[in-house]
């Protein structure tokens, strides 16, 4: 059985915001993915855990998401982030 659940949080931010938001989300961890949607709810680009733990690090790729955030002017973020369930205790 896992003890792990998966929460989802939209952000609405403009295209300006976006970088600042990105590194701030990549910094408080435990995201599993992170999506980024026009205004039509249309998904742009999914970046995976993988690559979000590299997102702290990877300058083209904050590039690439400073870019897509000029491009679109207003996105909607979607994080999934997992959480944990403190192991339950036998007594």
């Amino acid at each position: 059985m896992s003890n792990e659940t998966i929460k989802v949080e939209e952000f609405k931010v403009d295209g300006d915001q976006l970088l600042a938001k990105m590194k701030q989300i990549v910094r408080e961890g435990n995201v599993r993915r992170i999506s980024f949607k026009n205004v039509q709810g249309e998904t742009l680009v999914e970046v995976p855990l993988t690559v979000g733990v590299v997102l702290a690090i990877a300058k083209p790729v904050l590039v690439a998401i400073g870019a897509i955030g000029a491009l679109f002017g207003h996105l909607t973020v979607v994080v999934e982030r997992v959480e944990r369930a403190a192991p339950k205790r036998e007594q």
